[in-house]
């Protein structure tokens, strides 16, 4: 009965998405289908063979030891931000451990940029992972991309795109960025909860954020609008600049005079097809300094959305002690821990720690259900672990909305401030959706 209850919570959770579409209309049910499918199949290989939760695992710890690396430039600086070594901020410092690495890991992406790395990386991982889904090349891509770097950091070094992007795609992203987990965590969190659940969350997450961000916000991309921008490429329509015939005239004759040349020349050439690009310190020393504007930004965003919601919390207090964010959320998520499969006292005990999870962090309720998880029914420990492995939350809106606010222009964090609503949704619902996924193949 129980497995009957979770194939219909799956079904009732992409239903919903659905019923708070922007633009029902426009959904794409084949690709929704295709996403289903592919989920089921992970789902199905990650429980199943150890082998592939490896695989995840591996490419987890290569971001995890970028991450890492960062740390030793912020202890040469706040030694007392990060471990005696300069590898782990200990005690957890949200700057330290989620901000500061930022300092290095765009730079490091914005060099790969430069030099045209990551942008073809983006379109051949894009066009392949976009050929299954039937989603944007980028789109894809930066759903891979947000479940090893983090939100902040995923927004960060995709600036060029976004910059690009019209705002209807910016809204889906940050829909998307709900939904992450950064690598350099994903070690804390396997030592609190069963590993390979939280390995099994991650590329589920990954392809849940695409489906349901479509599906609450469908937006069309033509071919024309499906490409991968690169550095030196204008940051909006408006600032492409318009040849006279004699300018045009002259730059053909440039570029078949660069055609012309030997392979080895090409090397040391500018092809006058492309931008020129600025000096290499020059662009740095931009990247660091756009960096940090946008540790600043970020973190202005979370300590007023942190506090505001303690704020609300206190007024709530006042009507009754017992009264809060936590316990309102607790209720409204029972149906939905419910429908995951759950006998009903079970499920009010999850359905509260959902509550937790959504006000606080995963971090609050891996530390209070740490010590007994081990102990839990296979199907509700399964469950349990892949829901709370993300950082769908109140203060991850202060930070994706934060981190757009220093990247993009006022009419795209006008679209995206308006669908606040949605961007917390769209973190739930990926959760519930990978919960079910999991839920079917684990009792």
């Amino acid at each position: 009965m129980y497995l009957a209850i979770n194939i219909v919570g799956l079904l009732v959770f992409l239903a919903l998405g659905w019923v708070f579409s922007h633009d029902r209309k426009n959904v794409d049910f084949k690709s929704v289908g295709c996403m289903v499918v592919l989920n089921l199949v992970i789902a199905w290989f990650l429980t199943s063979f150890e082998w592939g939760r490896a695989a995840v695992k591996a490419a987890a710890d290569g971001f995890a030891a970028i991450v890492n690396i960062s740390y030793k430039g912020v202890n040469f600086a706040l030694a007392n931000w990060v471990g005696a070594d300069g590898t782990n901020p200990a005690p957890v410092n949200f700057i330290a451990s989620a901000l500061l690495p930022i300092l290095l890991i765009v730079p490091l992406f914005d060099i790969l940029t430069y030099i045209g790395f990551l942008p073809w990386i983006i379109k051949w991982i894009g066009r392949g992972l976009s050929f299954v889904t039937r989603r944007p090349k980028f789109e894809t891509f930066y759903a891979v991309e947000m479940m090893f770097l983090g939100n902040t950091e995923a927004l960060a070094v995709s600036k060029v795109q976004l910059q690009r992007m019209k705002a209807g795609r910016n809204v889906t992203l940050a829909m998307m960025s709900m939904s992450c987990v950064t690598a350099a965590i994903i070690g804390s969190y396997i030592q609190m909860v069963p590993g390979e659940f939280v390995i099994t969350a991650i590329p589920l997450n990954c392809i849940n954020a695409l489906i349901v961000s479509h599906m609450l916000y469908p937006v069309t991309v033509s071919k024309d609008e499906d490409v991968i921008y690169s550095l030196g490429d204008p940051a909006s329509e408006d600032e492409v600049v318009e040849l006279t015939a004699e300018e045009q005239t002259a730059k053909d004759k440039a570029i078949e005079e660069y055609k012309a040349l030997p392979w080895y020349k090409k090397l040391t050439t500018h092809n006058p097809s492309k931008p020129v690009k600025e000096p290499f310190f020059s662009f740095l020393g931009d990247s660091i300094l756009g960096s940090g504007k946008l540790i600043l930004i970020i973190t202005a965003n979370v300590v007023a959305f942190v506090a505001l919601a303690a704020l609300i919390d206190a007024g709530l207090g006042m009507i009754w002690d017992k009264l809060s964010l936590e316990s309102i959320l607790g209720v409204v998520m029972y149906v939905p821990a419910w429908l995951l499969g759950l006998d009903p006292g079970t499920a009010w005990e999850f359905s509260q720690l959902m509550g937790l999870k959504l006000v606080t962090n995963e971090f609050v309720v891996m530390g209070q259900i740490t010590g007994e998880v081990a102990t839990y029914a296979a199907h509700y420990k399964a469950v349990l672990t892949v829901f709370i492995t993300s950082f769908a939350n109140f203060s991850t809106l202060g930070m994706v909305i934060g981190c757009f606010k220093g990247i993009v222009d006022k009419e795209k964090n006008d679209a995206i401030s308006k669908q606040v609503g949605r961007m917390l949704l769209s973190g739930i619902l990926v959760s519930l959706l990978s919960a079910a996924t999991v839920g079917l193949f684990v009792w």
